[in-house]
């Protein structure tokens, strides 16, 4: 399948952990020709998180795909005239340091727009570029914290937990790759009417905690208008019921979502609950949320004489919404996403004695019916140096060799 919509757009990303790589890597996907500057010798930290084997992770690898590494020291003079010489050949600059970083090394905004005026510069950072905490260092974790979602995973009388990756991360990435096509196509729009598109216009402001916020429904309205402090209540979804993961008979879980009015009647038949299916007070949501454990111990008592297989083979057949909770090994198997693409096989390097076929995630949104292939995954570090540098900017053999020595 040749379907990218991209092509023609040129990254290049100073992002490292995972929100801007994120960006960089869903740009990527749809035909961006994304070029990641890496430190010399140690690369992105991101290669030796979760390594289990080699010198490479499969998270790097899997956040890295469809990019070219190149190898550049921006501490240096030298290496912060390579980036500026990129810059001039490129649509989008993609960057998570913390505020004041890039203007501290010459790189600010300002001076990336007297290089290439048309620029979008898409930013990444705990707090977004202004503000008191603009200042302050931001992971994921914090974010998720600071931006509502920690303090509602997890069971009411225990500690709130974090969701098992980095979500906070990964939600800011897929920000910042819109706010970069939104920019783009602004940018675009403006030059058919021969108009120019300001630099304030141009600079994509993501921060973690804000793009955490974002998701978080209507906790603050909720609050505000109604005084409401929601709160921790464990695999259930607060003012909703019955929806929750219920045991099984083989030691497996499932999720059933039968809260809809239509639904829930359908439910109660399947479980043999009739009586519930008719009590008055169970005829809308808001009832049904107030009677919570008394439903939630009905199901469990029927989804526990029942294996996986049978109890979703039931509900699947009265059309009530439910799902199995899947491992690794459960989604490798599953039909669906073969028959989409969304297992996709590469040959790599694990640090065995020899290279083993790997399955990796495909790419979302699908076009044309099926997850487009992934053109490769995260290169080896700065495996795309010397093309880069020889190809776009034209430097030769010596004055790689030049700049690589120092």
């Amino acid at each position: 399948m040749s379907i990218r919509p991209l092509d023609g757009v040129r990254v290049l990303e100073l992002g490292n952990y995972i929100a801007a790589p994120t960006a960089g890597r869903i740009l990527g996907d749809f035909g961006a020709e994304v070029i990641k500057v890496e430190r010399p010798v140690v690369g992105d930290e991101l290669r030796k998180w979760r390594l289990y084997g080699g010198n490479t992770s499969m998270l790097y690898r899997t956040v890295n795909r469809n990019k070219k590494s190149i190898t550049l020291n921006l501490r240096t003079e030298a290496g912060r005239a390579v980036v500026l010489d990129l810059i001039r050949h490129c649509d989008v600059l993609l960057e998570n340091f913390r505020p004041g970083m890039l203007e501290k090394w010459g790189l600010g905004p300002e001076q990336l727009n007297e290089v290439n005026p048309d620029l979008v510069i898409t930013r990444i950072s705990g707090y977004g570029q202004t503000g008191p905490s603009a200042g302050q260092p931001g992971f994921a974790a914090v974010a998720e914290a600071v931006g509502g979602l920690r303090e509602l995973v997890g069971d009411p009388d225990r500690p709130p937990v974090r969701t098992g990756v980095s979500i906070g991360d990964s939600i800011a990435g897929i920000y910042a790759a819109f706010g970069a096509v939104m920019a783009l196509f602004q940018r675009e729009r403006r030059r058919g009417a021969q108009q120019s598109t300001p630099l304030l216009e141009r600079v994509i402001d993501v921060a973690l905690n804000e793009a955490v916020l974002s998701v978080m429904e209507s906790l603050v309205p909720d609050y505000l208008a109604y005084g409401i402090q929601r709160e921790r209540v464990g695999g259930r979804m607060e003012g909703i019921a019955p929806s929750n993961a219920y045991p099984c008979a083989d030691g497996t879980s499932i999720i059933i979502a039968g809260n809809g009015d239509a639904i829930f009647q359908r439910y109660m038949a399947v479980i043999d609950r009739r009586d519930l299916a008719t009590d008055p007070e169970l005829q809308d949501n808001a009832g049904r949320w107030r009677q919570r454990d008394r439903l939630d111990s009905a199901i469990g008592e029927w989804t526990i004489r029942h294996t996986r297989a049978e109890a979703l083979k039931l509900l699947e057949a009265a059309a009530v919404p439910c799902g199995p909770i899947y491992t690794a090994a459960d989604i490798v198997a599953d039909e669906q996403y073969r028959a989409r693409n969304m297992i996709q096989p590469f040959t790599v390097d694990i640090g065995a004695l020899e290279p083993k076929t790997v399955g990796f995630p495909g790419i979302v949104p699908v076009l044309g019916e099926q997850s487009l292939p992934i053109r490769t995954i995260g290169p080896d570090l700065g495996e795309h140096t010397r093309e880069v540098l020889s190809g776009l900017l034209g430097m030769s053999e010596a004055e790689i060799n030049a700049l690589e020595a120092s």
